[in-house]
């Protein structure tokens, strides 16, 4: 009976392990919060790692060296002291380049409408069929957009189902009051427009960009760095064109945020030529990253 006993334990363990999708860390922070027990902000970023990595987000199994990095870095700007927070999220996921020890960024987003309740030692409870709690939605919301952007950078338009679900947060939070969930709220900077431009299918260009720049472009550096390089050059036009479509759209601020350096690294070492067609097409794209762009010149 003994031996059942942590047979059993032991079935539980690995299927507890299988469900774990993400590797995903955690860091809560509190500056502005003038108070000497830190205790409640300990508790709530254990609960939030054990949220992430203990949820089955994918459909696929996913092994341990599998695991999508990802991290949730919490900036608690105000607490009532009882069970009220306010604050910022910064999320950022990355995905391993073949044949490389790099690793490139798909999502760096911050997000400064992040209202909602927490008590110590609180479970932190998620369903797909309601909207419980902001806490769970809003981390629920990005790990659906970090697994659909991890799928979309392997397999063309991969990633579909993930940002179906992501929307599907979205809908089941507009019966709730806080921010970030309705297209009315604040800007085009927001989780509601997110979802939104990642299942428009004036997007779809963007998307299918993202897999042919990672499996078509970066994945094949390391065997030829000239032809991927080409590659990527080849996919600038889809950038420029998104621009003229909808001005300040959320997805392709999304996109550069995430991609602008590592734009600027991959041509730094091509020829001349390449380096001003690649600005040119880039400052024209993105704007707003344009002093970046410009060291290409020399």
């Amino acid at each position: 009976m003994k031996r059942l006993s942590v047979c059993l334990i032991g079935l539980l363990f690995c299927i507890a392990a299988k469900a774990q999708d993400l590797n995903a860390r955690v860091q809560v922070l509190s500056p502005k919060i003038q108070t000497t027990n830190k205790r409640i902000f300990q508790s709530l970023e254990v609960a939030m790692k054990e949220f992430l990595n203990g949820h089955k987000w994918c459909q696929d199994y996913i092994g341990s060296q599998e695991k999508i990095d990802c991290s949730f870095v919490l900036n608690v700007t105000s607490w009532d002291g009882n069970a009220t927070f306010s604050g910022e999220l910064q999320v950022q996921s990355t995905r391993p380049i073949y044949n490389s020890s790099y690793n490139t960024t798909l999502l760096s987003i911050n997000d400064k409408d992040f209202d909602f309740t927490y008590q110590e030692g609180q479970t932190i409870d998620y369903t797909d069929q309601t909207f419980q709690n902001n806490l769970s939605s809003v981390m629920a919301f990005y790990a659906y957009v970090i697994v659909g952007m991890d799928y979309d950078s392997f397999s063309r338009f991969g990633g579909s189902p993930y940002f179906a679900l992501a929307q599907n947060v979205v809908v089941n939070a507009q019966t709730s009051s806080y921010k970030g969930w309705k297209a009315i709220d604040n800007n085009t900077l927001s989780r509601y427009w997110l979802s939104e431009n990642l299942v428009n299918k004036v997007y779809a260009p963007l998307r299918s960009l993202m897999y042919d720049y990672h499996r078509q472009g970066l994945d094949l550096m390391a065997d030829n760095a000239t032809k991927a390089r080409q590659t990527i050059t080849n996919l600038l036009p889809v950038l420029t064109q998104l621009d003229r479509q909808r001005l300040g759209a959320m997805l392709p601020i999304v996109f550069f945020t995430a991609k602008s350096d590592e734009l600027v690294s991959i041509y730094s070492k091509a020829p001349q030529q390449e380096k001003l067609t690649a600005m040119n097409a880039l400052l024209q794209a993105d704007p707003a990253n344009g002093q970046k762009y410009q060291a290409l010149q020399r």
